[in-house]
């Protein structure tokens, strides 16, 4: 008879679970301008390295810049704002657009459908994983780490720091916390 299995206490079970950063409530495909970090899986530098103050792309941080712009053709209520790479994580600011607001009056038959920042950070994370990983002939290899950063921009004075940061990024990469060699 074989001996009966324990489970783990539920306790360490919810401890595993990621806290979501996310504003409780908030709608994430409504109109406003987001900031967005996404890092690369396990931090690793393979987008491009840093040489003073200046990001230097490989192949790789070449094809997360096209995918990054492209994001355009597919979603028409979406700008791009500030966007930097850095060697393992990439910041920007993208602003949702309100398709009605903006003059884009759906026919009557016609049924708009507002797409949300998960679904277009999650989008140019396919895109450029699936190229990424066709460079370097290695299908279904994780380039981006589970999940993302957001935060909501809520008013001018913040939306300017967040883009004084992001173009200043490469110029503090030696400070950056995400910077595999300040550890």
């Amino acid at each position: 008879m074989a001996a009966p299995r324990h489970s783990e206490p539920r306790v360490q079970v919810e401890a595993c679970r990621r806290r979501s950063l996310r504003l409780r409530d908030y709608d994430y495909s409504q109109a406003g301008a987001y900031f967005v970090t996404i890092c690369t899986h396990q931090r690793r530098c393979l987008l491009g390295e840093i040489a003073m103050g200046t990001i230097c792309l490989n192949d790789s941080g070449s094809i997360v810049w096209n995918c990054w712009h492209r994001l355009l053709e597919h979603y028409p209520d979406l700008k791009l704002d500030a966007f930097v790479i850095m060697p393992n994580h990439v910041h920007g600011i993208i602003a949702l657009a309100d398709p009605v607001g903006a003059g884009l009056k759906p026919a009557p038959t016609f049924v708009y459908r507002r797409h949300g920042l998960t679904e277009i950070v999650r989008a140019f994370k396919t895109f450029s994983s699936r190229r990424i990983n066709q460079l370097r002939g290695t299908p279904g290899r994780r380039v981006w780490q589970r999940g993302y950063y957001e935060h909501v921009i809520r008013n001018e004075a913040d939306l300017h720091e967040i883009r004084q940061y992001v173009v200043n990024s490469p110029l503090k990469w030696e400070l950056d916390e995400e910077n595999p060699e300040t550890l």
